[in-house]
């Protein structure tokens, strides 16, 4: 579904993403690890044609992303609060990216009842702007909203951050429930190596803008990962 070839990008004679081939198939889960400055987002970004690559392409369901608006109507997508409309309550902001698929009040509703425990009655009806609102809150509104209109296709960055262990948990199993569901090709980027073990079938490991794991997870993956960064 999401295809990537000779793909690199150099800032300033600094090259921090350099993927040959890669390859993310229809309703995957797909977990991206790496430390700082791995190019993990600089990778996401390309895929989303927010940065151009200074070689190579990406292609979403075989058209090259910067050709083409298509693939936007069937990707949802979180890096970062800069994702928001922050001078907007949560209430505004989801019957805005709701108006963007057609949703009438009934839809809006019904949406969102699936998300009341992850909201934890922190966010419908509180009246307050998003830019108000903790990081962690911040991302349950952006994670939200790139869900709606059942998108193919979801990038997140970082999902887990700033979240406490009882909202993690809730988001996970979320997650895993929209994968199953809705048949979602997921792509998660995160330094949580517990949960995007426990949440994406296959993990890819990025090291200074190189792809040094490529595996299909199973009950050793998390160990391996742990010894991994143990001797880095």
């Amino acid at each position: 579904m999401i295809d990537v070839k000779e793909l690199s990008k150099t800032y300033k004679g600094v090259e921090v993403v350099n993927i040959p081939e890669l390859s993310i198939g229809k309703g995957q889960s797909f977990g991206l690890v790496g430390n700082n400055g791995a190019g993990k987002t600089t990778f996401f970004r390309m895929i989303l044609d927010l940065i151009r690559p200074t070689t190579g392409y990406v292609t979403s369901k075989e058209v090259d992303v910067r050709k083409t608006e298509d693939w936007k109507y069937y990707t949802g997508s979180f890096l970062d609060e800069s994702f928001l409309i922050d001078y907007l309550t949560p209430d505004e902001y989801f019957d805005f990216v709701g108006s963007l698929h057609n949703y009438s009040p009934g839809d809006m509703k019904e949406f969102l009842e699936q998300f009341e425990q992850l909201f934890n009655g922190e966010i419908i009806g509180k009246k307050k702007y998003i830019r108000d609102l903790s990081k962690g809150n911040q991302k349950k509104v952006g994670i939200v909203a790139a869900l709606m209109g059942n998108p193919e296709v979801i990038l997140l960055d970082e999902p887990f951050a700033n979240l406490d262990p009882t909202t993690q948990i809730r988001l996970k199993n979320i997650l895993k429930d929209w994968k199953e569901n809705h048949q979602l090709t997921m792509l998660i980027s995160s330094h949580d190596l517990n949960h995007v073990t426990e949440v994406c079938e296959r993990i890819v490991l990025m090291e200074k803008g190189d792809v040094k794991m490529d595996v299909e997870t199973n009950e050793s993956t998390l160990k391996e990962l742990e010894n991994y960064f143990s001797d880095y």
